[in-house]
Formats: structure tokens, sequence, C-alpha cells
């Protein structure tokens, strides 16, 4: 063949494949023709989102499949959910800071805190948590807290997060799954807290169950009822990050469960055993909490600055309010005190974290260094319960002073966000609402409970109890040397 031949047999098998494929003009262009941008015009970028499934661009041609004009491709990119980018950072960020609060922050905080013995229990029920509740969340807690039922639960519409893909419609401006992530941290930690109220003196058999079973009786319905489009978002409650829904529900059902375990056996020495674990897992947990109730504002925001401010305020001065009133009282201030009343500074701000001003969160930290400290120490001295880590002290009494603080501060009448026609309608709401999560969750704690003791029982033998649970529940031990 001439070279002639050549070129025109190229151009003709070439040319129609390329206008199948791509959409381009190439008839009556040959290759020995001057190239031309008027000739050869490629097509315009298209504005395609960072949501556009890739597979979109790598089809294989077929009738039923191939997209062969651009208003095609611009249908399907306007279909796509539009996300913004530094929402969506700040909230993945704030996922795994929330995370980070259980593992390790709630761990090492409460495993410094109990006895040698025990430690690797309390340790090994907080990853458990991260484990178990991660499942049921997937499974069953996401659908039934997010989408759509009555007032008190939802339904099962995103059971194993059916449809929850990354083409979903965007969740305020963040992807759905994203969403379902930071909400699922949340659902950790909760149950996780509640063992503190009964650590050394439950088997971790028992403790699972109890914590699987009040997740989904109490943890899951709170989450739906407050932030889910259920009772209480109706009624107008304010809790921007779980002041109810996690931490009041928590400290109740701790309450309850340590009563009806009954206390420790034996003679109580050697806790804390370590308090640099105890400062170094709180340490974690004020670091986290910026995630817990910045991360609330579901944006990259002014209001998650806001959130951010009031957390480390109201930390601080709880901390500090805990530490000089151990001082007085004791002539000395304690490591355990300081670090006690920042937890309680930050689960008091928790529901109000961004609504309340820079002075509300001081106002609400003071308040909760002096009220979660007397129900730590005297209050607990005097009703004779053994709330081993004064879960009902911190969390309960923190989460329930918070609610209230929020209702108040929160208001634009008091330096607050929220606009709201009487301060005092929006007090008795949260009151009404606290009173509710109190009962809501002693009731479902005391049939689990109930349940599990004629069962499989709550409590180890006396002489496994006395052993410790690290060696009676999993043969193992913390420390390679001594016991106590």
């Amino acid at each position: 063949y001439g070279l002639g031949d050549l070129k025109t047999m190229i151009t003709q098998a070439v040319a129609p494949a390329l206008n199948k494929s791509c959409g381009i003009g190439l008839i009556g262009v040959s290759l020995s023709s001057p190239f031309s941008r008027s000739a050869y015009a490629a097509p315009q970028p298209q504005p395609v989102s960072y949501t556009t499934t890739v597979a979109s661009t790598h089809r294989v041609a077929s009738p039923a499949n191939e997209i062969t004009t651009t208003a095609d491709v611009a249908t399907e990119v306007a279909a796509a959910p539009v996300f913004d980018s530094g929402d969506t950072a700040w909230m993945l960020v704030s996922s795994a800071l929330v995370l980070f609060m259980t593992l390790p922050g709630l761990g090492l905080f409460y495993g410094g805190l109990v006895r040698q013995k025990n430690v690797l229990s309390i340790l090994m029920i907080c990853f458990t948590c991260a484990c178990i509740m991660t499942l049921i969340w997937m499974g069953v807690g996401y659908s039934l807290a997010f989408t759509s039922g009555n007032d008190f639960i939802g339904g099962l519409d995103k059971a194993f997060l059916n449809g929850v893909t990354a083409m979903s419609p965007a969740v305020e401006s963040i992807p759905e799954p994203l969403w379902a992530m930071f909400q699922g941290t949340f659902c950790i930690i909760a149950p996780a807290l509640i063992i503190g109220a009964f650590a050394e003196r439950m088997k971790f058999s028992a403790m699972l169950i109890y914590c699987i079973l009040w997740t989904l009786t109490t943890y899951i319905p709170f989450a739906h009822m407050v932030w889910g489009g259920g009772y209480f978002e109706a009624l107008g409650l304010l809790d921007f990050a779980g002041g109810i829904v996690v931490h009041l529900t928590a400290g109740s059902a701790a309450l309850l469960a340590c009563i009806m375990i009954g206390p420790r056996k034996g003679k109580i020495e050697g806790e804390p055993h370590n308090l640099p674990m105890v400062i170094t897992g709180t340490s974690m947990l004020w670091v986290g909490w910026f995630g817990f109730n910045a991360g609330s504002a579901v944006a990259a925001s002014g209001t998650a600055a806001m959130a951010m401010v009031a957390t480390q305020i109201s930390a601080a001065a709880a901390g500090t309010t805990w530490m000089l009133l151990d001082w007085i009282s004791d002539g000395k201030p304690t490591t355990l005190g300081i670090c006690c009343g920042a937890v309680a500074g930050l689960v008091a701000i928790t529901p109000g974290a961004g609504f309340v001003s820079p002075m509300g969160a001081l106002w609400t930290g003071l308040l909760a260094g002096v009220v979660c400290r007397f129900a730590s120490t005297t209050m607990k001295k005097r009703l004779g319960y053994d709330d081993t880590l004064d879960v009902w002290g911190v969390h309960g009494m923190g989460g329930f002073l918070g609610n209230q603080t929020c209702a108040i501060f929160g208001a634009t009448q008091f330096g607050g966000t929220e606009v709201v026609a009487s301060v005092t309608r929006q007090f008795m709401v949260h009151l009404y609402a606290s009173l509710f999560a109190i009962a809501w969750s002693c009731a479902a704690t005391f049939v689990i409970l109930k349940a599990l003791d004629m069962t499989i029982g709550l409590r180890p033998t006396d002489e496994g109890e006395a052993a410790g649970l690290d060696e009676t529940d999993f043969g193992e031990a913390g420390y390679l040397t001594g016991s106590v």
C-alpha cells in the first residue's frame, strides 16, 4: 500500500470509535491535515462534584447505560449531593476525637481509679463497648435514632446502614456516612460511662449484656427523642451535645445499678492505684471533648468555635473550684480532685456548649465544681451507696445541672443564642425532660438487672471478687508483679 492509502485506512478505523465513545467529531479530519483547535474541539470541562461516582466515567458501552450527550452528564452531576469540604474535614476530626475519648481516654481515667487487680476489666469493657456498640449502631441504632417513626423511636428504613452511601443526600453539609459515624461514637461512650459505678464487682458477661440492652432500650430512644425529631425535640428542649442523651441517662442508670448490685466486699484499699494514669485519661477526655461539643455544631463555624471556648472555660472553672474546695477542706489540693472537677465541668457544659456565652460557661463550670463535688463526697457518704468511680456524682449530677443551666444561660435574656418566649417555661421543659430521663433509664436498668440476676447472675463469687476481675474473668494480670 502507498502512504496515502495507509493514512486513509487509519482514519476510517479510528474515527468511528472515537465518535462513539467520546462524542468527538473527527469525520473529515485527516492525519495529514494541519492541526486546528476549531477542527478538534475538545469538550468543555464539566463541574464535577467530588461525590460523583467514579464508575460513571468507566461504564461499559451498551445501549442501556451509555452516556451519549453532555446533557446526560449534566443531569447526573446536578443530582449529586454537594458537601462543604471544610465542614467535612472538621467532622472527620471530631469523630476521631470522640472515639479517642473512649479509646483510650475513659479507659485510662477509669482504669487508674480502680485497684490494680481490676484494671484490665475496666480497659476490656471500654474496648469491647467500642466493638459491640459499633455493630449495634450499624445494625439498628442509627436507623432507630435518626429515621422517622413515632415520638419515641424511629424506624428500620436504614437498618444495617441501608442506603447510606457516599451519594446519600447531605446531612447539613456533610456526607451521611460521616454523620452516622459521628453519632455512633456517642453511642459507644454512653454505656461505657455506666460501668464505673459498679466497677470491681460485676461479671464481665453480665456487664456486656447489660450495656447492650441498656443501649437498645435507653440510649437509642433518647437519641431519637432529643435529636431525631422525636418527643423532646418537638417540645423545644435544648441539648447541644448530649447532657440528657448521654450523661444524665448514664448517670441515673449508674446510681440505681450500684445500689441494686450492692457494695464491694471486704476492705477497700489501694485505690486509685495509678494517679498518673488518671490524669493522662482526664487530659485525653478534655481534648476529645472538643470533638464531642464543638463537633456537634456539624460545621466548621462560629458556633463550633464558641462551643469549643465554652467547653474550655467550664472545664477550667470546675477543675479549679474542686481543687480549691479540697484545699480548704483537707488542707491540700489533690490530683484526683482537679481531674474529677475538670470532667464535671465538661459534662455540665455539654448540653449548652453551642448556646451559652463565655460568662454562661463560667457560671456553669463554677456551679459544677461545687455541686458535683458535693454529690461525689458528702452525698455519697451520707446515703451509703458504693458508686465506685462517682458516675452519678459527676455525670448524673453534672448532666442534670448542665441541662438546667442551659435553659437559663442559653436564652438571649441571659446572653445566650436561643430566642425563647419565656425562660421559666424553658426551664420547666428542661426539668421535665431531666426527670423523664431519670425515670426511664432507671426503669430500664431495674428490669435488665433483675432479669440478669435471675439468669446468669450479676456478681462473681466472693473468692473471685477478692482475687480481682482480671484474674477471675480473663485469667490475666494488668501488671507483671505485685497485687493489691
